[in-house]
């Protein structure tokens, strides 16, 4: 880090000297230095381009505009033009406190600077800011680094902020004695607070404020805006503040309301407020640094750190806001929300996410706000946490649990715990976050937009494109050096290839803007030693060169793959890269080995289970049935399967005890030679399912796996190509009641065969070797020259169906050769299936599908009853028209 400053600085000074400054700091005003007399008389006077409030600064590189530079306390209305870059010279303040008052404005497209660490603006009680941009000119306050084209991802406390002071309440004022109330601010910006709560300070509107926050005086950073005592006559809407070391946006007290909102790589807490802030927000994302840099809470939030108890007390209402945190581990861990010191709010359709390695989503630590929560005065409703580590309790001293954070949360009108289905920050589709909003501007306060969805975002119109930095960056943009634990090779693609290869023991993560090439076996990790992460950026592409090219995250390590609808991440073959044929079987896979339990395992020593997955991958299996092995989101595996050793094809995608707090949405496997999707034991659960083309079986699980599925769309090859069985199941092939059994709960899943004949023809759903299943809202068809649609082959799984175990419900069978055997000596599989609950049969695919949209109408079962994993739709089969969450991403589904 001290390198780069080093670098920095010096490249600054580089950039100065060639634009004419006398050395590396910025000489802005106006003396010429020219010792010349004009033939022996006295120097005329330089022209300045600048206004009479301003003196002219020298230019700067690469930058074409003039420079004006202002300084100390304006008292006077000015206005700052586009056409001009604008430098802030220390402290520099609009109007005197209630006297002397001034209105800044500036227009849009305008750019103002700090040169230095200390360089802030402040608008003072009783005057005002009109900063009112565009969405395609918006006005941008940032650092002198920023300006040279120096700053970048990590680049943060360049320069002090924007800081507004108002005449509306705080808690630290005397109630008795508002009119009167002087609360300084911190970095000794001025006095604030006052009786006024429709103070009005201004405007601001398409307002970035970049790489701020220094410490302008010792132990006092600056927050990217500070909004000390502002009244709700002031106007805020569409603002930004990226990069700053402390908080991004802090409300001390006032009124003061908020809407569209971006928190990007802020260092401390991205949204903080206290003292008795009790105003409104409206549409934020807050999402923490990609690159797992330093970041601590989403949201912090008190009433009086000093007196939990001050009035008024701290009580905002905010809706719809998505936060994503990242994996920073430090002091202080990047986290979601905490609640405390005595404040209260009323929070609507939130959602909290993050990575594997993220902190706590939700806290409560005080008991004044834990009071609140318990008497229903702090309102938190209609919200979703995703999260590895969702909550954190209040315990006191004997480690008792006071107050049960997840307990209250669940307790709520409409909360989720569980998967948002987001893609970067927007939903999927079928996202639980859409159509399940609440109206707030109808049911409590009609300021608010009328939403019906969960979170910032509606799930198609992304209200920060044109107008913010940080969030689109990577769009078309090149890597120019391979990241570390990479190595830049000869490139086949056209653009920066960089290879990894064998055993990688450390953190890797695989940037978007170059083509990563798989060289061998590679394994992130050594075996639940050495552990690492291997993290990859929205709109990767990986591929392998040859068949034994493939990827494997062993126990104990992580893959955090976290792709978007709109750049999913993507893992193929070398001919796909370059535009050659594509066929199935061209390079390997990918497999994910987990400490979760399996039946092969001695269960009397789950422990030291180790069972040698196929392809030589590496040991899998263990005690733990939550164990963790990443995320994969927005994740296509194309082309792959090849034989890596005899007899013995890798599947798209290995699960080899994987457990349940591995996170899988929106996957798919397209033309694999072997099946598509296999879990072998384990516990993982995956929402958002594509196998299309593969030339075994397209999902297939054995050996005690016990997860979830929900949404999966199986696509045999439009070609009528190799295909075999939508589903293959078994519990073990080797011991058909060996324990755990296998019992996945599936539901909503289309399967659509083809004509293939061979062997193993195209065929629907095998359920053998003593697998029992809970199976709902299934839709299985095909052409008529698809073979069986439904058979159960062992005895073991027959007894379980008999019994009522294995049950097949609320779906419809629309093929030519529906049923295979029979369930016992009296009833038929056709029997059984048609004694199942809600089920039926179809004349043909037409009768059930318009290409993969379900049109049938049978009734599904409401599968949120079942457990939290899943959600009620109100078809049957995996996609509804209208609700197409394949769309934009997948493959092969035109065909």
């Amino acid at each position: 880090m001290a390198l780069r400053k080093f670098l920095k600085l010096s490249a600054i000074a580089s950039a100065l000297v060639l634009a004419g400054c006398g050395g590396g700091d910025i000489n802005i005003n106006t003396g010429n230095g020219n010792d010349g007399n004009n033939g022996g008389g006295t120097p005329p006077p330089p022209t300045s381009s600048c206004p009479s409030f301003a003196t002219q600064g020298s230019a700067l590189a690469g930058v074409t505009t003039p420079v004006c530079e202002i300084t100390g306390t304006i008292t006077s209305d000015i206005t700052l033009t586009a056409d001009r870059a604008w430098a802030l010279s220390g402290k520099v303040t609009i109007g005197n406190d209630n006297a002397n008052s001034a209105t800044l404005t500036i227009q849009p497209g305008t750019k103002v600077f700090g040169k230095s660490g200390a360089d802030y603006l402040v608008i003072a009680r009783g005057s005002k800011i009109q900063a009112v941009g565009t969405a395609t000119n918006p006005i941008i306050m940032t650092s002198v680094n920023d300006m040279l084209g120096l700053s970048d991802d990590e680049s943060t406390g360049e320069w002090g902020g924007l800081v507004l002071l108002g005449k509306a309440p705080s808690n630290k004022c005397d109630q008795a004695a508002l009119a009167t109330c002087q609360v300084e601010a911190e970095g000794e910006a001025g006095p604030y607070g006052g009786a006024d709560p429709e103070d009005n300070s201004g405007a601001l509107k398409y307002l970035q404020v970049r790489y701020a926050g220094f410490e302008v005086i010792p132990d006092n950073e600056l927050n990217g805006i500070t909004f000390f005592g502002v009244g709700r006559g002031t106007s805020v809407e569409y603002i930004q503040v990226h990069n700053n070391v402390d908080d991004g946006v802090e409300f001390f007290g006032g009124t003061v309301d908020v809407k569209y909102v971006v928190l990007t790589g802020n260092r401390d807490d991205s949204l903080d407020w206290a003292d008795g802030w009790t105003g409104r927000a409206q549409h934020i994302l807050i999402r923490h640094n990609p690159n797992n840099t330093k970041a601590n809470r989403g949201i912090e939030a008190d009433n009086q750190s000093g007196n939990f108890t001050a009035t008024p007390i701290s009580r905002p209402r905010v809706s719809n806001v998505t936060i994503i945190g990242n994996n920073f581990d430090g002091d202080e861990d990047s986290e979601g929300i905490l609640l405390r010191a005595g404040t209260s709010a009323e929070l609507y359709n939130f959602i909290v996410t993050g990575p594997q390695g993220m902190g706590e989503c939700f806290e409560i630590n005080s008991t004044e706000t834990a009071n609140f929560a318990n008497s229903g005065d702090l309102v938190f409703r209609n919200s979703i946490i995703d999260c590895a580590e969702p909550f954190k309790d209040i315990e006191d001293d004997a480690g008792n649990v006071t107050f049960n954070a997840r307990t209250w949360f669940e307790a709520q009108p409409n909360n989720l715990v569980g998967d948002a289905l987001l893609g970067g920050y927007m939903p999927a589709p079928n996202s639980p976050a859409l159509g399940n909003g609440y109206n707030v501007s109808n049911n409590v306060d009609g300021w608010f937009d009328v939403v019906n969805y969960i979170g910032a975002f509606d799930g198609t119109n992304d209200w920060t494109k044109g107008w913010t930095v940080s969030l689109h960056q990577n769009d078309g943009v090149n890597l120019t050096s391979c990241p570390t634990g990479t190595t830049e090779v000869a490139s086949l693609t056209g653009r920066l290839n960089c290879q990894l290869t064998g055993d990688i023991l450390t953190n890797v993560t695989l940037a978007a803007g170059a083509d990563y090439v798989l060289n061998g076996r590679v394994r992130i990790g050594n075996d639940n030693k050495s552990n690492a992460t291997l993290t990859i950026q929205p709109g990767v592409h990986i591929f392998g060169k040859s068949g034994a090219d493939f990827l494997v995250i062993t126990r104990g390590s992580k893959i955090d793959a976290n792709g978007t609808a709109a750049n999913p991440i993507v893992m193929t073959s070398v001919q796909d890269m370059i535009g050659s044929p594509t066929t199935s079987g061209q390079w390997g896979g990918l497999v994910l080995l987990g400490n979760a339990p399996s039946n092969k395992c001695d269960q009397s020593n789950l422990a030291n289970c180790q069972i040698e997955a196929e392809g030589e991958a590496g040991p899998y299996g263990g005690a733990n049935w939550e164990d963790n092995s990443g995320k994969l989101n927005y994740v296509v595996v194309k082309h792959a399967g090849f034989e890596v050793i005899p007899d013995n094809e890798l599947n798209g995608i290995t699960f080899f005890g994987v457990g349940s707090q591995t996170q899988c949405s929106n996957i798919q496997v397209h033309q694999n030679v072997d099946d598509g999707v296999e879990f072998f034991g384990g516990s993982v659960s995956c929402k958002n399912v594509v196998l299309t083309a593969n030339g075994d079986d397209s999902l297939d699980w054995a050996d005690g796996w016990r997860g979830n599925m929900q949404f999966v769309l199986v696509k045999h090859a439009a070609d009528d190509a190799k295909a075999n069985r939508g589903i293959e199941a078994d519990n073990q092939s080797g011991s058909f009641g060996a324990l755990p059994v296998s019992n996945p709960i599936v539901a909503n899943m289309t399967i659509i065969g083809n004509n293939f004949d061979g062997d193993d023809d195209s065929e629907g759903i095998l359920l053998r070797a003593g697998t029992n299943a809970k199976l709902h809202n299934f839709i299985i068809t095909g052409p008529d020259g698809m073979g069986e649609c439904l058979e159960i082959e062992s005895d073991e799984s027959r007894n379980l169906a008999a019994t009522g175990e294995l049950q097949l419900t609320h779906s419809v069978i629309a093929c030519a050769e529906p049923f295979k055997g029979e369930v016992s000596a009296t009833t038929t599989v056709e029997q059984w299936f048609m004694a199942q609950e809600g089920n039926s049969v179809a004349a043909n695919q037409a009768a059930v599908l318009n290409g993969i949209f379900t049109i049938n109408t049978t009734t599904p079962k409401a599968m949120s009853q079942v457990n939290s994993f899943f959600e009620d739709v109100d078809f049957i089969g995996a996609v509804k028209e209208g609700s197409d969450w394949t769309a934009g991403w997948t493959v092969g589904l035109d065909d």
